[in-house]
Formats: structure tokens, C-alpha cells, sequence
């Protein structure tokens, strides 16, 4: 074993004071350098300056070659002057750390830290002379800086009316967008240049709660390319007790700047000093590969800080759920009920025999009766009340009986005053009953009036949420959610967010997500953290529900997804009786949700991905690959598999003329003995997918 991964009593680290290297490019000579950061391996480089006007700036450069140009970043506040000019140096410290550190439960068991840091600390040369530290963490794949703002002599609370942070682009990059919608993030991606990010041409769903307040602006994760080849990716890290920040294309078609998310009030953070914000992040990778296997987000968090993790499990799930999407059952009581307590125990029964951990109930509680009524009802739903016909304490006996837990739901319907009125009690008697996972949910406009989903407000809430279910031993599952930015790393109970277009739009409401979206997510919002996609259906012809309706994937492409897109809870997402008789199942049941270690070994962004993952523990791969509306056939090395080993490939794959509109539901199992020498051609149907299970029989 490599010396680095097993020292981990104590978590080895060096930590070595140096002067940076000079970076490759400077800023014009006229401007002075402030300070000046390089990545370990040298080729990336940040430099920090005060230009013609005074103003504070940055230039990124890897290599030769300028990734981006000069970029301002200022600050405008309520009652004190801006901030951003006129700064003097007071001093820069600069420290190199290369360390591992091992992850509860993630996409690989063992992260490399391996980062040059910058401390420039900045002060007002004239009164109220602030002092500010841009802290910079460079590393060969990406950088991040957040600004630490000090004490300030008699004042306690900074009001933050915006944030100007740049981002000066070398070029009309190629861009992944979503619009910067401050209630969702439940769009298809967009893929145009970046002087075309027009949300008027955007695809835009008629969602329950939406707020488009700028024309030219994206959510994060941005992901473009350049035309040298370039990837690179802007998002934040360890958004805590601050506003999310989308990204605003200036009139030049190429400055993006930091726009955040305002509050009810109309002004966008409120602190307490001394404080710092998010970090801002770029990756920068030469291939889509470099940007999904980058560390970035968890990276630039804190490590864990609970004691006591032995209840946090990754694991499979199924869910009386997808029935209410269908109109088989509702949520609401009724004849048409989903949530019984005769259908828990069904459910119950299919997860216990098929080897399923887990089952998600929707409807379990009183409230569902004022669902989407108009005006709404802001206390309309109970956390810890059973819907008529439902015995929460009875189903949950019986799981236990069968080995199978309960996850909670907790709908707030945007009611979110409601929700915290009742949140103690809610996880008190999560606890009690030895649940240890809810899916919360945030459908419709957020109360109190005027706060939006990705607001200060609103990610205090969310925070209070993840620290209220560390101290009651409870993961959670969010909906509707402000994005991920690697606070898993702090606190491993925060297991998943939605927080895009899911497979619920598969149902007969949604319109359905066409094969290209998920060519695209994994390279966008899955940089930003794991995904409750919810996978796995096997029945694609929904003309039984609804006329003319189909999922536009093959089976092939929805068992891929459990690869492709990474969460450590992972949803069998169909009905239990339509996966009766169904091979499919094999895979389904078989495919881990924890990692060794994980390859992206082929991708282009927006036509086709291949991932492979190593079980946590076990010397077994797992491959999934799946493609567009094109088909493509595609041949991979398999010299991820362990040397010397022999393997047996169980294959999943679409038939041959099976295709996402006309013949998606035919295919095919194969087995054949391969090692790790071996290529393996992969024929991808159009809309299709392949999953195969590498399970090593000898070495």
C-alpha cells in the first residue's frame, strides 16, 4: 500500500512555507503586484494587482496561456463605503499542503489534498481602512479564493447590497448553461456560446416556483470549453450563512460576473464580522474526464466534525412514489392513497426479498388533503401525525422485521415557517423510531413572502436542516434544494440533493428527459455533488398512463445511470410489479452505491459518457455508458480492472435495433471472461446505455 493513504491515524500532512514560483504571465507592467500563486505542479498560476484605476485584480494563467484575463473583484455595502480600491499589501504568506484524507462514504475512498495557498492580507490605504485576506488555494486542477473579512472598530454586522467578483473569459467559450433561476434548478441544459446565454430562448417548464429576474445570468455550476480545448467550470465552495451566487453575462459577451441571490428585503447577505464568504472556484481540466474526477468541492470544505458516523449508510432505496407520478395513487388520502399501511408492508416485502435496504414513503403524514391548494395553506402539513389508513409506527416495525428501514418525508410545500415550527419534534420522533433518512422537500414559493429557495435565508435554513439530523442521527435526502458545494465533507449526513431536472420528469407530466441530458449532468451540476436522480425504470411505455407517452431512454441507459450519475443512495425507482420477471433487476441489485475508486475512461459533453467505478472493499468494476440520440459504437481499454486478475463481464445491453422512441425495452444480458489487457467495443443504440458488472473470479 502507498505510504500516503496508510497513514491515517493521524492524517498526515507537510506543510512547507515557500515562495511562489513567477508565474508564466504577468500582469501588464504598469499594474503592481500584490501577490502571486502557483499549483504544485507549476503550470497554473494566479496573480493579484491594482490596476490603472486602482482597482483590485486577478489574472489566471496556465502554462503560456491566459485562462483569465484581468478580472475586478469589489464589494458595495449598505451604510460603509464600497470595497475594492485603493488597497495597500499589510502582508502575503504563502504554504504548500499535500495530505489524504479518507471519505466516510464517496466516489473514491482516498482524496488527495495537494494545494499551494496564498494569504494576501489588504488594506484601505484611506479611512474606514478595512483589511480583507483573499485567501487562494491553487491545485493542478483548479483554484478557489474567498474573501475573510476582519473585525472593523464599531461595527458589528456588514449588510451586503452586492458582490462583484469577475470572471474575464479569453474567449466566446462553448457553454453548458441553466438559467439563474433563484427558486430551481430544474432545467435541461443549454449548450451555446456564451455571448447566446439568452434565458428567452431557454427551454422553460411551467415549475411550481420560478424566479428568472436576469435575462443574461446562469446557475452554477458554468461549464464551458474553450476552442484551444480547455474545460473549465465555475461554482462555489462551502456556501454557509450566505447568498448562492449565479453568474451574470456582461454587455462584453465574455466578463461573467457574481450576482447574488437577493433577499426579501432586496439586499443579498447579512454578517456578523469577523466572517469570510464561499469559496469561488474554477476548475480547469484538459479533457471532461479532468473536471468530473476533480476533488475541488470537497477539497475547499472542513472535515468532518461529527463523532459518531455509524449510522450514516449508503445504500439502495425504493419508494412509494413513483405510482403518485404516474395518477395510480396520490399522495392525498383517499381510495387512490399511496401511503397505506398495507402498501408499506407490500413494498416492504418486495425491498426484503430483493435485497433493498431502504423504502421512501410520500404521503405517510397529515396535510396532503390542502396539497396545492390555492390560496395556500402555510400550516397545512404535520411532521410527526399519521394520514388516515397509515400507522407510521407500525410500518416501521415491520421494516425492521424484514431488514428494511424507513426514509421520511418531509414536504413543506415552501411552508418553510411551518416546517421550523415543528422540526424538533419532527426529528425527535425520526429518532425515536430509529429512522435514520428523510427526503426533504420544497415544492412551490418559499414562506416567509419574498425569500427565494437560493437565498441567505433559505441556505441557513438548509444548514439548520443537515445539523439538526447530525444530532438526531438522521441523513438527508433534499429536494428542491440550494446546490451542493461539498459541505458533505463536514457533515457526511448530508447524503444527497435533487437540485436538477430529475427522472421524475419521465413521468406523463414532465415531458420527459430527452438521452442528451444526461450526457450533460454529470459535467455540470454532478461537479458540484451527488445526485438523487432516482434510476432504474424498466417499464418505458407508459401508454397505459397516459396516451402516447413514453420514457426516452432504452433499459440499457437507465441501469447506466446508476454509474454514470453518482449518489450514495440510489433509488430503484419503478414499481415493484413491474419489475417482477424483469432480468434487469439483476444488475439493479448488484450495482454498489460506495467506491473504491471511480474512471471516467471516455466523454464528450452533450454526446456520450462512460464511467467505471471499483466497489468500496471488493476488487469488482462496474461500468456504465450510455449516449445522445445518436448511436455510436465505442471501444475502451479495461486496464482500470486489477492487474493480473480475471474477470467475468456480466453485460447489460440494448438489443441491436433497439432505439429510445421505437424499441426501447429489448435487451440482452452477455457474459464473457476479460482482464484488464482486453478492449472491449461498446455499441450504443441511439437514446441507449450499456452496464456491465466486472465481478473477478481469479488473479
Amino acid at each position: 500500500m502507498n505510504l500516503r493513504y496508510a497513514l491515517f491515524g493521524g492524517l498526515l500532512f507537510a506543510l512547507a512555507c515557500t515562495s511562489p514560483t513567477e508565474p508564466e504571465t504577468a500582469p501588464p507592467a504598469e499594474y503592481p503586484e500584490l501577490g502571486a500563486v502557483v499549483s504544485p505542479d507549476g503550470r497554473l498560476s494566479l496573480t493579484f494587482f491594482l490596476d490603472s484605476a486602482q482597482q483590485l485584480g486577478y489574472r489566471v494563467a496556465r502554462d503560456s496561456g491566459v485562462v483569465l484575463d484581468t478580472s475586478r473583484l469589489a464589494f458595495s455595502f449598505q451604510g460603509q463605503p464600497n470595497w475594492g480600491s485603493a488597497l495597500e499589501r499589510v502582508k502575503a504568506t504563502t504554504q504548500l499542503v499535500d495530505e489524504s484524507w479518507e471519505t466516510l462514504w464517496g466516489e473514491d475512498r482516498v482524496v488527495a489534498n495537494h494545494y499551494r495557498e496564498l494569504a494576501l492580507t489588504l488594506k484601505e490605504v484611506e479611512a474606514p481602512k478595512r483589511t480583507v485576506t483573499l485567501r487562494v488555494r491553487v491545485y493542478d486542477d483548479g483554484f478557489g479564493f474567498r474573501y475573510e473579512f476582519a473585525e472593523q472598530a464599531g461595527v458589528e454586522e456588514l449588510v451586503i447590497t452586492e458582490e462583484r467578483t469577475e470572471f474575464n473569459l479569453t474567449g466566446d467559450h462553448t457553454a453548458w448553461w441553466i438559467p439563474a433561476d433563484y427558486d430551481s434548478y430544474e432545467y435541461l441544459y443549454q449548450e451555446t456560446k456564451v455571448s447566446e446565454i439568452d434565458t428567452a430562448n431557454a427551454d422553460i417548464f411551467d415549475l411550481a416556483a420560478r424566479a428568472i429576474l436576469e435575462r443574461h445570468a446562469v446557475s452554477t455550476p458554468l461549464t464551458m470549453k474553450t476552442d484551444e480545448g480547455l474545460y473549465l467550470s465555475l461554482h462555489e465552495a462551502n456556501l454557509t450563512n450566505y447568498a448562492g451566487m449565479t453568474l451574470r453575462v456582461e454587455e462584453d459577451k465574455r466578463t461573467l460576473t457574481s450576482s447574488l441571490v437577493p433577499a426579501a428585503d432586496g439586499t443579498k447577505a447579512k454578517v456578523t464580522l469577523p466572517f469570510h464568504t464561499p469559496w469561488r472556484t474554477v476548475q480547469v481540466a484538459e479533457s471532461p474526464a479532468g473536471l468530473m474526477e476533480s476533488h475541488l468541492m470537497v477539497n475547499l470544505n472542513e472535515p468532518n466534525v461529527l463523532d459518531d458516523v455509524s449510522w450514516i449508510k449508503p445504500g439502495k432505496y425504493m419508494g412509494i412514489w413513483w405510482g403518485h407520478h404516474l395518477g395510480l395513487t396520490t399522495w392525498q388520502p383517499g381510495p387512490q392513497a399511496g401511503a397505506t399501511t398495507e402498501e408499506a408492508k407490500r413494498y416492504i416485502d418486495f425491498a426484503s426479498e430483493n435485497g433493498f435496504p431502504m423504502l421512501l414513503i410520500e404521503g405517510w403524514n397529515q396535510g396532503w388533503e390542502n396539497w396545492y391548494q390555492r390560496p395556500k395553506v402555510t400550516d397545512g402539513f404535520s411532521f410527526t401525525k399519521d394520514a388516515p389508513n397509515f400507522n407510521l409506527r407500525e410500518v416501521v416495525a415491520y421494516g425492521q422485521e424484514k431488514g428494511v428501514s424507513i426514509i421520511a418525508h418531509h414536504e413543506t410545500e415552501g411552508s418553510v415557517l411551518n416546517y421550523e415550527s415543528q422540526m424538533d419534534s419532527a426529528f425527535r420522533l425520526l429518532e425515536e423510531l430509529g429512522i435514520h433518512a428523510v427526503k426533504t422537500g420544497y415544492v412551490s414559493s418559499i414562506i416567509p413572502e419574498g425569500e427565494y429557495h437560493h437565498g441567505q435565508w433559505m441556505v441557513n435554513h438548509y444548514q439548520r436542516v443537515v445539523e439538526l439530523g447530525a444530532k438526531h442521527q438522521v441523513m438527508i435526502v433534499a429536494h428542491e434544494p440550494i446546490k451542493p458545494t461539498g459541505l458533505r465533507r463536514t457533515y457526511p449526513n448530508m447524503v444527497a440533493r435533487e437540485g436538477v431536472r430529475g427522472s421524475e420528469f419521465n413521468a406523463p407530466w414532465g415531458g420527459g428527459n430527452p438521452p442528451y441530458h444526461l450526457t450533460v449532468v454529470p459535467f455540470t451540476r454532478g461537479l458540484a455533488g451527488p445526485i438523487d436522480y432516482t434510476p432504474g425504470l424498466v417499464q418505458l411505455d407508459l401508454a397505459d398512463f397516459a396516451r402516447e407517452v413514453f420514457v426516452p431512454t432504452t433499459v440499457g441507459y437507465q441501469l447506466a445511470e446508476y454509474v454514470v450519475v453518482y449518489s450514495p443512495v440510489q433509488m430503484a425507482s419503478d414499481l415493484p410489479e413491474h419489475y417482477e420477471g424483469e432480468r434487469a433487476l439483476e444488475f439493479i441489485q448488484a450495482v454498489p452505491t460506495d467506491w473504491e475508486q471511480s474512471r471516467v475512461v471516455d466523454a464528450e459533453i452533450g454526446q456520450y459518457v462512460v464511467v467505471a467505478r471499483q466497489e468500496r472493499g471488493s476488487d469488482d468494476w462496474f461500468l456504465g455508458a450510455l449516449t445522445n440520440a445518436k448511436g455510436r459504437r465505442v471501444t475502451i481499454a479495461l486496464d482500470f480492472l486489477k492487474e493480473g486478475a480475471t474477470y467475468r463481464a456480466h453485460i447489460f445491453r440494448d438489443d441491436e435495433d433497439a432505439h429510445y422512441i421505437t424499441n426501447s425495452m429489448d435487451y440482452r444480458i452477455e457474459t464473457y471472461t476479460v482482464s484488464g489487457k482486453d478492449t472491449l467495443p461498446l455499441n450504443l443504440v441511439p437514446g441507449g446505455g450499456i452496464a456491465i458488472h466486472f465481478e473477478k473470479i481469479s488473479e
